[in-house]
């Protein structure tokens, strides 16, 4: 399906007229396409009145932004800088964006050399708090890296705090990331993070709603977040308020039927605190990227196996284990006494003293037995490690 230039024209130019997100600008959208309704936007002929849910004040602001669209320049612009817009209907578009119905974004402005499409069907979003702490960039950083090394392309919003942290973890193992932003793609927002973004921009992709040198405001933030919650296969929130955006685009990617997923910080944190209450509703806990794949990923992504070190007395099987805890943590005893306790006969009790022996768990003292000292030392050797 190839898009026209008429069509593509037109959808530039109600990027800025229509606000992100607005499920009216985007039922009108569907039911007349494109041309039309920018047609009937900017003549005077009635039948922009006519469009269900048109006020005269919406139509009145709607004119006169459309007064200062220009969507030749911008598209020049855009292109001019190594980028492009991508409709509906492109190659390049993410079908997945369709979920997000009469909210879908009209288009999106895009600069990197990959494509959209193909790193979307394998995507995973980080987000979390401006402000995290030092623990919260820090696993933010790890699971930037380590869903990179398995893959994954690390979707965030190019912010401060969690976000940053989630890019430069994937981009410091060579791996694919992508910025969605609250701007124009010309605009490097936070201005602290403009080398960061100009590195994305090379190696990766960023890509936002709003036309070229349009800069943020509060809720178009906000709204920005539906685009990552709907892009991606999950998202996982690494630290955030009980007032957070990050829960927003949690929340909005369990609407979407996405998985959602926290990562627990110290309950006392005032910043664990959002995501603790994600976790205790339908957020899944994951605490590496390795378990992050296993729930988004394809069949066999399965996360290794978790537990604690290995310890000599874990490799004894069962009746050396009990002639083992049958001899006391100090002195000694009689390998008959040892048979009494642990339940054997004399003859497999000192069998399997001698075996013990040989193992290093257990030492003759004159006609008894005893533990050596690395068992009495060593608490894995004496009753299951306490």
């Amino acid at each position: 399906m190839t898009v026209s230039g008429q069509e593509r024209l037109a959808r530039a130019a109600l990027t800025r007229i229509i606000e992100p997100g607005d499920e009216h600008g985007g039922r009108w959208l569907r039911e007349c396409g494109a041309v039309e309704l920018v047609r009937r936007i900017t003549t005077r002929d009635g039948t922009a009145e006519q469009l269900s849910g048109m006020t005269p004040k919406r139509l009145a602001g709607y004119r006169l932004r459309a007064e200062g669209a220009d969507p030749g320049q911008d598209l020049s612009t855009v292109n001019a800088l190594g980028g492009r817009f991508i409709c509906p209907g492109d190659r390049e578009w993410p079908s997945q964006l369709d979920d997000l119905a009469d909210a879908r974004p009209t288009g999106l402005w895009v600069r990197g050399p990959r494509d959209l499409r193909l790193w979307a069907l394998r995507s995973v979003a980080v987000v979390g708090a401006r402000a995290c702490t030092p623990y919260g960039s820090h696993m933010a950083a790890g699971l930037g890296a380590g869903l990179a090394e398995l893959g994954w392309v690390v979707v965030s919003g190019a912010a401060f705090g969690v976000d940053g942290a989630a890019h430069r973890g994937a981009l410091a193992v060579g791996g694919a990331t992508t910025a969605v932003l609250a701007c124009g793609v010309d605009v490097p927002y936070p201005r602290g993070h403009a080398e960061l973004i100009g590195r994305i921009a090379e190696q990766g992709l960023v890509i936002g709603e709003l036309p070229p040198s349009d800069h943020p405001t509060r809720s178009r933030f906000i709204l920005r977040n539906r685009v990552i919650a709907a892009l991606t296969r999950g998202t996982v929130v690494v630290e955030a308020e009980y007032r957070s955006g990050s829960l927003v685009t949690a929340r909005c990617a369990q609407r979407l039927g996405r998985f959602t997923m926290g990562v627990p910080g110290p309950a006392t944190s005032g910043l664990s605190a959002g995501v603790h209450e994600l976790l205790r509703g339908e957020g899944v806990l994951v605490t590496d990227a390795s378990e992050v794949a296993e729930l988004v990923g394809d069949i066999g992504e399965l996360a290794p196996a978790r537990r604690g070190p290995v310890h000599p007395r874990d490799l004894l099987d069962a009746v050396s284990a009990r002639v083992l805890d049958a001899l006391p943590y100090r002195g000694s005893v009689s390998g008959r006494d040892v048979a009494r306790t642990a339940g054997t006969s004399t003859d497999e009790a000192l069998g399997r003293l001698y075996e013990l022996h040989s193992l290093g768990f257990v030492e003759r003292d004159g006609d008894g037995w005893q533990l050596t000292p690395r068992s009495t030392c060593n608490g894995d050797a004496r009753r299951g490690g306490t």
